[in-house]
């Protein structure tokens, strides 16, 4: 596998990881709510898993376009 190749299968792994993160956040944030310590940040602690979830998806399609940008180059 050379370095396209991983480039562009990197990509596409970070794109999966930021979905699964959007669909595991529901059933996660009312976990956390329940916990004392972190009930009054609940919002806090759902936009920062909403942002993770959105940088992930950022970076996969950010390398996937840069890939195929140097592809073209070639």
């Amino acid at each position: 596998m050379d370095n396209k190749q991983f480039q562009l299968l990197y990509g596409i792994v970070l794109i999966a990881v930021g979905i699964a993160v959007f669909f595991k956040i529901p059933h996660v944030l009312p976990k956390v709510a329940e916990l004392d310590y972190f009930s009054g940040a609940t919002f806090i602690i759902g936009s920062s898993f909403y942002l993770l979830g959105g940088l992930l998806l950022l970076a996969g399609v950010k390398k996937i376009l840069k890939n195929f940008k140097n592809t073209e180059d070639v």
